[in-house]
């Protein structure tokens, strides 16, 4: 390990590794949304929320298999009763100035171009995060209050590892946990969506033995 002089009143600087994973506050910088879209694709998800940069590893394989589950089940479901589209990430959406989000999942409302922008589409109806270890801090810390503020109806924190669902909503003091039957009703009027998670689950854990 090299040596270093000790001087007087020096300036300690922060060395952020590669490998520092987890989506905490970069020190020392003013993110824009600009910077943030100009940063390299290395793998790692980046996102604005609340001026701080989170930056999290790329996906576990049980991510990627919960997302497809959830996703072949609430698209069809979408489609079927016209309420929309339904996509998975990588996006770059925005509710304000400065912002970059990359829900893992989330329904919209028709009534935009296919030629539109992220931050031109309509306020979805749901968006579901399957968190992480990396990741679940900012899942249900910054990022839930900020989906919550925009107005979402629905934000969904999904744990593959405890097999359950964190359901949030705007006003509610707390998450609703869902362990077997998850109900989504997205229009009062609108047919109404039900997942067995334990199928779910299974069919991640068992499907791709």
């Amino acid at each position: 390990m090299p040596c270093t002089s000790i001087v007087a009143r020096a300036e300690l600087r922060h060395r952020f590794r590669r490998d520092d994973t987890m989506g905490m506050p970069a020190p020392l910088q003013r993110w824009t949304r600009e910077r943030v879209l100009a940063l390299p694709h290395d793998g790692r998800r980046h996102e604005l929320v609340g001026g701080e940069l989170l930056v999290t590893p790329a996906p576990r394989v049980l991510h990627e298999l919960v997302v497809r589950a959830l996703y072949d089940r609430i698209a069809p479901f979408v489609r079927a009763h016209g309420l929309g589209i339904a996509m998975s990430g990588p996006a770059d959406y925005a509710f304000g100035a400065d912002e970059v989000l990359q829900p893992d999942l989330f329904v919209v409302p028709r009534g935009f171009s296919p030629l539109a922008a992220w931050t031109d589409l309509p306020r979805p109806l749901l968006v579901v995060e399957v968190t992480s270890p990396a990741s679940a801090d900012a899942d249900r810390g910054v990022k839930r209050r900020r989906y919550l503020e925009a107005g979402i109806p629905e934000y969904w924190v999904v744990d593959p590892d405890r097999r359950h669902v964190e359901r949030f909503r705007p006003g509610a003091a707390r998450a609703e946990v869902v362990t077997a039957t998850l109900a989504w009703q997205p229009r009062g009027e609108s047919p109404r969506l039900e997942m067995d998670l334990v199928e779910v689950f299974a069919e991640v854990w068992e499907g791709s033995r």
